[in-house]
């Protein structure tokens, strides 16, 4: 049954976009932003500020219908509802509501600033999300940041980062990956599969630009026929050839590559899962991922869990969060699969 919804979910919102779309956060049905506005307003000035019913709404609204309901309110609360949120929300359920406040792009570009800014970089977050967005996101997410901070994204990762980690990652910023062809080209996925092996596992030493211009420049289904032939020329698979041959964050960013090749959500549901093991939650993941992935495949990103994990990830979040937080959290994933 799961397949057949997440087909139908595919069907209605895959329009026109390359990647397919499984959003467990989808516009709301006989959708009134005046009326949402007025339960907010009630809720922010209720005494102690009702976030059930902050919760109720905004989790339950896609982006441009969060939008709708701010502007609402602004006319009727004579102030910006953001603004209003913030003063009236902290914690973990305040970084959860203001990113919601945010499209898919604006929070992708705001996290990769947050990433790069002041002392120190924040490299999980940046190869997280440079190394598992689309093309069409990374152009995205480009424009926005400029518009947003009024700097180029590649010249702040490239101020940031140094050697190849920084040559690959300006590589992906750089978005010339091409489209996927309906026509498979078996020479060329041949011929790439032949050299990443003789860039890496053949030669003593690694070519690293070889490794870069194939990983960021070919199409997402001929790079997975890539790594399916690069298996009849060496002894190891693409994961296994790149913690072989590189290290530290420039092996990090390939592996995440590869991994998104690979099955993208999966990627997500194993990062979840990480961010959940022992006491506690790594917070800071679990809301970038939760957040940045509830209109794009949140829904697969479920599935996906379940079926490695062998229990829902709702399970797994009301094991490990609690509160107005983990509320949100669960309302943002939608019903167990």
């Amino acid at each position: 049954m799961a397949l057949v919804s997440e087909f139908l979910g595919q069907l209605s919102l895959n329009i026109g976009s390359s990647e397919p779309t499984y959003p467990t956060v989808v516009p709301a049905v006989d959708f009134d932003p005046d009326k949402d506005a007025a339960r907010i307003e009630t809720a922010i000035k209720t005494k102690g500020v009702d976030e059930q019913t902050i919760i109720d709404v905004l989790t339950k609204r896609t982006y441009s219908q969060r939008r709708e309901i701010a502007f609402e309110y602004e006319k009727r609360a004579k102030k910006d509802m953001i603004s209003a949120l913030k003063g009236a929300l902290s914690g973990s359920l305040e970084t959860v509501i203001l990113g919601l406040m945010k499209s898919t792009s604006q929070y992708d570009a705001t996290e990769i600033r947050g990433s790069i800014k002041g002392l120190g970089t924040d490299e999980e977050t940046l190869i997280e999300i440079l190394c598992s967005r689309s093309n069409d996101e990374l152009v995205e997410i480009k424009k926005v940041y400029k518009e947003l901070f009024k700097k180029d994204l590649e010249k702040d990762v490239a101020g940031d980062t140094s050697g190849n980690f920084a040559k690959l990652l300006l590589a992906l910023v750089e978005t010339k990956r091409a489209d996927p062809s309906p026509m498979v080209d078996f020479e060329k996925i041949d011929l790439d599969a032949r050299a990443l092996y003789d860039a890496g596992v053949r030669i003593k030493g690694t070519d690293v630009n070889t490794w870069i211009s194939i990983m960021s420049e070919r199409s997402v289904p001929h790079l997975q026929k890539v790594f399916d032939k690069y298996k009849k020329y060496s002894p190891y698979d693409m994961q296994e050839s790149i913690v072989k041959e590189v290290k530290g964050d420039l092996q990090k960013s390939f592996l995440v590559l590869v991994q998104c090749f690979e099955n993208k959500q999966l990627y997500f549901a194993k990062n979840l899962n990480e961010a959940m093991k022992g006491k506690g939650a790594k917070e800071k993941v679990l809301t970038r991922i939760i957040v940045s992935r509830c209109e794009v495949d949140l829904r697969k990103i479920c599935s996906e869990y379940r079926r490695e994990f062998g229990q829902s990830l709702q399970q797994t979040i009301t094991e490990h969060t609690k509160g107005d937080y983990q509320k949100a959290l669960l309302s943002l994933c939608g019903p167990q699969q």
